[in-house]
């Protein structure tokens, strides 16, 4: 585990930002990156130098208002007008981690040089981050493109001595007795420095890089339901077969989700008997299809990482210092290629959570499940067993269809037309990370309802890793009876994928899966 980061003028991995994130790394800031920052701000505080001619961020107004020259006097007022207004967000405060990862990420790009700030300014919002001070940053407010602007804007003006914020206990006070608890001074804002602690992508980037990192987990879960649910159905392993899938199809995802399967059901004596009976051709596509689908996410993730360590390594900012001194404006805030990808795994979540749940419904229908109980109840008619459990999570495929629709297609001109197409893409973000938690959801159901399904079937036993999995699972959750309060079941469940106890007691038997 990562317990200190360290940045310097390039380098920041995915693992730092989730270092930090959700796991309060201390955040180091590399001598050399310090004196390439004091190195660029001296060329910028030329440029702002009496006599100069306007150049735009560091002695003019914004946006629309590039044009007028600011007067020397004015800058100071400038920089705390462009923070104080830009900080405009509302509705429910984002989860801490999503702030750390921003306020680390905005960091990241402020020590590259690139953007023209005083050492101070990114020295006091790693101080920030290492006191853990976390500003309060709203749901609604940013566009994806010019930055995350209101986001960021909510951080910056933290850095002021303003705003709303958060100290290390959670708790919300006064943010001028934050800092001085921390003995850290606000920050008075000069030439350039607004403009460059709002105009970045950090928000969506960190929200895509948590959201891969829980995807690339709940992927592996997905096989492993998959395979519960392909024994508690009698179903056939001979399709999860390799010569059936690289050499005939070669997508990655889908040879590594069939091979994970296969691993899954190794030694099953449920297959074995299956295969001895020797009645069924083939099963249905959501048992026979699981590593089309889930190795169809596997790729389209694989596509989104690429993205992100692109945008990770990225230097944004507008105006940008140029390796050779010039400061000029660009258009690399714009959101568009993290907001496409946040889009895709929207889509894909949706569809892996779609096919969970027809395994789940599989299970549940006695004129489907191949000799089990209708809806595994123990006395059925009077109990119901699992019925309202797969209501819970087509509830949630619903939810995840809705949204899955794109952000990125959508467009609402701002800034007096100036801006007139932004990316979405930090809403984009935001459903994404509630996809993510409804896929967790619908899965820990299918894992609890295939694992009922497989008690079912004893004196029949399944595949070592399945029995693996159970056992941790039975650790939380009794085994088949009489109908109880089913909720706190799932929510055990949900727990144990998501702390990955159940995915670790798997892999120690069939190794890391794919």
């Amino acid at each position: 585990m990562t317990s200190v980061v360290t940045l310097s003028t390039s380098g920041l991995t995915p693992a730092d930002v989730l270092a930090v994130a959700r796991r309060g790394a201390r955040v180091d800031l590399d001598p050399a990156a310090r004196e390439e920052v004091a190195r660029v701000r001296a060329h910028i505080d030329a440029l702002a130098a009496p006599g100069h001619a306007p150049v735009y961020g560091v002695s003019t107004g914004f946006g629309a208002l590039a044009d007028t020259s600011i007067e020397p006097s004015m800058r100071h007022a400038l920089q705390r007008s462009l923070i104080r207004s830009h900080a405009a967000g509302t509705g429910p405060e984002v989860e801490p981690e999503v702030v750390r990862a921003l306020m680390l990420l905005r960091a990241k790009t402020l020590a590259t040089g690139r953007t023209g700030v005083r050492p101070l300014v990114l020295e006091t919002m790693l101080a920030l981050l290492n006191a853990g001070i976390t500003p309060i940053v709203h749901e609604f407010g940013s566009l994806g493109c010019s930055g995350d602007l209101a986001p960021l804007a909510h951080c910056a003006i933290v850095l002021m001595g303003e705003g709303r914020a958060r100290g290390a206990d959670g708790e919300e006070r006064p943010v001028p007795e934050l800092l001085a608890e921390a003995g850290i001074e606000p920050v008075l804002l000069e030439e350039k420095e607004g403009l460059a602690l709002i105009n970045g992508t950090d928000g969506m980037l960190g929200m895509l890089l948590m959201a891969l990192a829980d995807l690339e987990e709940l992927v592996r879960i997905a096989d492993l339901t998959a395979a519960l649910t392909v024994q508690g159905l009698r179903g056939r392993d001979s399709v999860f077969r390799p010569a059936l899938h690289a050499p005939l199809r070669p997508h990655p995802g889908q040879e590594a989700s069939a091979a994970n399967i296969l691993a899954l059901l190794e030694g099953s004596p449920i297959i074995a008997d299956v295969a001895a009976e020797g009645s069924r051709v083939q099963d249905a596509y959501s048992l026979r299809c699981a590593p089309q689908v889930a190795g169809g996410v596997r790729d389209t993730i694989a596509h989104a990482r690429t993205v992100a360590e692109r945008e990770i390594a990225a230097a944004i900012d507008n105006p940008v210092v140029l390796e050779d001194g010039e400061v000029t404006s660009n258009g690399n805030f714009h959101g568009a290629p993290v907001a496409y990808v946040l889009d895709f795994l929207a889509v894909v979540a949706a569809d892996l959570a779609s096919i969970s749940e027809r395994r789940s419904d599989r299970m549940l229908d006695k004129s489907r499940s191949h000799g089990l109980p209708p809806f595994l109840a123990d006395d059925p008619g009077v109990d119901s067993g699992f019925m309202i459990a797969q209501y819970t999570q087509a509830a949630l495929v619903s939810e995840m269809k809705r949204l899955a629709a794109p952000a990125s297609v959508d467009s609402i001109p701002s800034s007096a037309m100036q801006e007139d197409h932004v990316s979405m893409g930090w809403h984009a973000a935001r459903k994404l990370r509630t996809a993510v938690d409804c896929l967790r959801r619908v899965l820990a159901i299918e894992l609890l309802t295939a694992s009922r399904a497989i008690d079912l079937r004893a004196p029949l036993e399944p595949s070592k890793a399945s029995a693996a999995a159970i056992a941790v699972l039975r650790e939380k959750v009794e085994g088949p009876g009489p109908d109880r309060f089913l909720a706190p079941d799932i929510a055990a469940v949900e727990e144990i994928v998501a702390d990955g106890s159940v995915l670790a007691a798997v892999e120690e038997v069939v190794g890391r899966l794919g």
